[in-house]
């Protein structure tokens, strides 16, 4: 932010893609603080493809049910058992989060009761799921810097799987973007600061406020030496949006 004198925040950078429809869970402090809001995605997902694969030294027919955490997870395994020609056996069981995971499923699988099981949102509710087929080998395909909670849980529970990297995380081309023309930026990974380093190593936060939801998206922040004013999600504020009012209202008093 440039300038000196009291804080105001008109241009603020949002690390998401724009919303598909008008329904922005932003519309409403838009409206109420009279914000410039752009949505920039900073990250993009990429196959490690097959060759790199083989080195995990991985047989996927040897498995006979997967662990999908994402819709991400779901394309990206599919499109690489057609680049490796390999045809997934029909009696292949498969653990979604949740149902509409599940549901995207029907892109690849017929979607069956019998071999289609989901748990309500958490990883949690799906291991009560996971727990009543222990005779199953399980595969789960995960991005190369997966959080290291689902394996633990998976093995806290003894189940017998293997973690498959897939895809990863890299940074979007934004040199384009003036980024200095921005009061406030918005983060909700530790690749959305990567990238920011990355693309504008010159970058100085000066009066930028900095906005991060999740603890592990704060540490990268911190680490780089930003200072961040808005952080979510609190027992307050368990959205981003919610905190942002939050931070707004109390700047306003």
């Amino acid at each position: 932010m440039r300038g000196e004198g009291p804080l105001k925040v008109k241009h603020i950078l949002i690390s998401q893609p724009p919303p598909e429809n008008d329904k922005s869970p932003y519309a409403d402090i838009i409206k109420q603080y009279n914000l410039n809001i752009c949505f920039r995605k900073f990250i993009k997902i990429e196959s490690i493809g097959a060759r790199e694969f083989r080195k995990h030294r991985i047989q996927i027919p040897e498995y006979t049910a997967i662990i999908f955490t994402s819709k991400n997870a779901i394309d990206h395994f599919f499109s690489l058992c057609e680049e490796l020609r390999v045809e997934i056996s029909e009696q292949m069981k498969y653990f979604c989060t949740s149902e509409a995971i599940a549901l995207y499923l029907q892109k690849y699988v017929q979607f069956r009761k019998r071999k289609i099981f989901f748990g309500k949102h958490h990883f949690a509710d799906l291991m009560d799921v996971i727990k009543k087929h222990k005779n199953e080998k399980f595969l789960f395909p995960c991005a190369e810097n997966h959080k290291r909670e689902i394996p633990q849980m998976l093995k806290q529970q003894k189940i017998k799987f293997t973690a498959a990297p897939i895809y990863r995380s890299v940074p979007e081309d934004l040199t384009d973007l003036d980024i200095q023309n921005y009061d406030m930026l918005v983060f909700f990974s530790p690749f959305g600061i990567q990238s920011l380093c990355q693309n504008f190593p010159d970058y100085t936060q000066g009066n930028t406020v900095f906005a991060t939801f999740g603890k592990a998206t704060l540490k990268a922040a911190e680490k780089e030496g930003f200072k961040v004013r808005i952080k979510a999600p609190t027992p307050n504020a368990p959205s981003m949006v919610m905190a942002m009012q939050e931070f707004f209202e109390n700047e306003g008093k």
